[in-house]
């Protein structure tokens, strides 16, 4: 399946979502089938539809590289997005293995991120609420766009948002709680009052309460060295197992071939004569 733009031709790769009110796909340029690729959200519900043309103009005329076209085909509204393999936010974070100050620097990127995503506030209300949160191996963060727009609210503004960045942050300053976290008493407590208004004031927050830097210990670098390289890590353990597996397997068919392992003789009759006498005498 192509989608054919103003500026360019998507071919289709791999169907990432299928819902009533949109579908999600992952795609590549046509011409380019070994390059970039992008998520598209083609929406079919007439209401969506009139919702995100109304915000057309709120991203595609900002120079964001977050957002790369908009256009419609057939009865179809379609957004394009860069495609950036998933690390969920969810699954990758593990607490234990970092410092509350590396925590605090998620939640910074978090926020960051959030305030140069350029997305109409309903759109990124959807993908805080629906975990479309990456973590990047350095600490970074990014969205994803595979996303389900059924449930999209009109309504939503920017301090609907923030209300639900800061809940994530609290639950991601919650694995420190038994440090001295500032920034978790300060944002759990102006969450449970629903006090943000906006990003910018969230931020201040949890910058003027963040934990100063401090050097962590040598288990804490450790543990988190395995954390940011685990991807590496597997990889290597798996090939390391598949070479083993298959010198295995030579050895296993060479004795049953050959009655014994010839390349074991070696080490076998080295032993046998030392110097001039022969062991076997």
């Amino acid at each position: 399946m192509t989608f054919e733009s103003q500026k360019a031709s998507y071919t289709v790769v791999s169907t990432l979502f299928t819902g009533e009110t949109n579908c999600c796909y992952m795609a590549r340029l046509s011409d380019d089938m070994g390059g970039r690729s992008f998520t598209i959200i083609a929406v079919k519900d007439h209401e969506a539809i009139r919702t995100l043309m109304e915000a057309e103009s709120k991203i595609v005329n900002l120079d964001d590289s977050q957002f790369v076209d908009a256009f419609s085909y057939g009865n179809d509204y379609l957004l394009v997005f860069p495609y950036r393999q998933e690390r969920p936010l969810r699954t990758f974070f593990v607490g234990d293995a970092l410092t509350l100050h590396e925590v605090e620097e998620i939640g910074t990127n978090l926020l960051l991120s959030c305030i140069s995503a350029s997305l109409p506030y309903p759109v990124l209300y959807l993908l805080l609420e629906q975990g479309q949160i990456n973590l990047a191996k350095d600490g970074g963060i990014y969205f994803s766009y595979n996303v389900d727009l059924k449930t999209m609210d009109i309504r939503k503004t920017e301090r609907d948002c923030t209300v639900k960045c800061a809940q994530i942050l609290r639950a991601l300053l919650a694995t420190k709680e038994d440090q001295k976290n500032i920034s978790y008493e300060l944002i759990s407590r102006k969450s449970d009052n629903n006090s943000y208004s906006s990003f910018t004031e969230l931020y201040r927050d949890l910058r003027i309460a963040a934990m100063p830097v401090k050097k962590s210990g040598l288990l804490v670098r450790i543990k988190s060295f395995f954390v940011r390289n685990a991807d590496l890590l597997f990889g290597i353990l798996f090939w390391v197992c598949v070479i083993l597996g298959i010198i295995a397997l030579v050895l296993l068919l060479t004795h049953i071939v050959w009655g014994d392992v010839p390349i074991l003789r070696m080490f076998i009759n080295t032993f046998k004569t030392i110097g001039t006498e022969s062991l076997t005498q």
